[in-house]
């Protein structure tokens, strides 16, 4: 019945050729860039994905107790570093974008290294010791370590006044005021807290990026209070 009856179209007849090959070797591999530079960018983006995982887990190590808290330091210090100089390459920056977005896109679920990275310094520099501060005797505290924080604060609110408002200038500054402060008291002085709010502050802006004088006035203004709070904490003892 459908013996004679003739096909809509003329299917092509497979014949099989000898020359064919496949394109891809399945057991080369591929390569994720093709210039130096591109192997360059791969290179950095992977070095901070893994710095984000490794600080994550030294976060946890370190609230178990499982690592010393010099380690610690030395260990979280260098991440923090190591952040930062990969970031400090704009193509990097720009492929980067942000925590959070770079986060979601490789879902990653890292929420102490997250805040380590807000804040950027060590837990032990931002809360200090959990060892009391050297004593000597019944002299109170060691009046080496109280004139070195006492210089500390001095230096900065100068920098502040003369102008020197830029992010690479005021955040060392920062950092060496909340580690001076905590090698000689482990009491909470008043706007300390402040101290640790312009370091997260900071620790947002690019290098050389300024503060509004707005923010400048503010800024000073805290650390004039939190100077004064230093300073009278030390009368307590």
């Amino acid at each position: 019945m459908y013996g004679n009856r003739q096909l809509a179209y003329a299917p092509t007849p497979y014949i099989p050729r000898s020359t064919l090959s496949a394109t891809i070797n399945l057991d080369e591999e591929v390569k994720l860039s093709t210039t130096s530079a591109e192997r360059d960018l791969y290179d950095s983006l992977a070095e901070i994905y893994s710095i984000v995982i490794t600080l994550d887990a030294l976060e946890k190590a370190y609230l178990k107790d499982s690592i010393s808290e010099g380690d610690y330091t030395e260990t979280c210090s260098r991440l923090l570093k190591q952040y930062k100089s990969n970031l400090a390459n704009e193509t990097v920056a720009r492929e980067f974008g942000d925590l959070e977005t770079f986060k979601r896109e490789w879902d990653m679920e890292c929420p102490r290294a997250t805040e380590r990275l807000r804040v950027g310094i060590p837990a032990t520099v931002e809360q200090g010791p959990s060892h009391k501060p050297s004593q000597q005797g019944d002299s109170g505290t060691d009046a080496t370590l109280v004139v070195n924080a006492t210089e500390n604060f001095i230096t900065l609110l100068d920098a502040i006044r003369i102008g020197l408002v830029e992010k690479d200038t005021l955040h060392p500054l920062l950092v060496e005021i909340i580690q001076a402060a905590n090698k000689v008291t482990d009491k909470e002085f008043e706007s300390k807290g402040k101290i640790v709010q312009w370091l997260i502050t900071l620790n947002q802006m690019r290098a050389a990026e300024k503060l509004t004088d707005d923010q400048a006035r503010e800024f000073q203004f805290d650390m004039e209070q939190a100077y004064y709070g230093f300073k009278g904490t030390l009368k307590k003892d």
